[in-house]
């Protein structure tokens, strides 16, 4: 969106309907896994490369969806382990206020200042999109804000 680039194209992931034969966990064990890297402390993607990579019980777990019949974010919003913020939107505070920072030190860096402007504007949207469901009705995105809450 703010780049003169096209965009580029990613592999897609291979389609299937159900979990490869040699992935046979039981769906309890992967859930009690999950909550357990929630607790943790661990990001949702950073769960789902740890139950590819470790897997559970020492068997991978490919594609948490096919083995258990839900996303990884549903498993967490059931055992309530989910975050008061969504990944993406933290991930890009964190990414603003570090851009913040580096412009208080660095006033004449004006790529990144155009790259804090862009940053910005991407939160703004992400939180007109999360507003009524993941944030308040009343939440609005300031650099405060997002240093209070990540905080936290």
């Amino acid at each position: 969106m703010h780049t003169r680039r096209r965009g580029s194209s990613g592999s897609d992931k291979p389609v299937a309907d159900d979990p490869p034969e040699w992935s046979d966990v039981d769906a309890d064990d992967i859930e009690e896994r999950v909550v357990e890297l929630a607790e943790q402390g661990h990001d949702p993607s950073v769960i789902g490369m740890k139950l590819r990579d470790e897997g559970v019980k020492g068997t991978p777990i490919p594609d948490v969806k096919l083995a258990t019949g839900k996303k990884l974010t549903e498993i967490l919003e059931e055992h309530d382990a989910d975050g008061d913020l969504p990944e993406d939107l933290r991930n890009l505070m964190g990414r603003a206020i570090g851009l913040r920072e580096h412009m208080a030190e660095n006033p004449q860096d004006h790529q990144n200042k155009r790259a804090l402007q862009n940053t910005e504007a991407k939160i703004r949207r992400l939180v007109d999109y999360y507003r009524g469901n993941a944030l308040d009705e009343e939440f609005t995105y300031s650099y405060d804000v997002a240093v209070e809450l990540l905080e936290e």
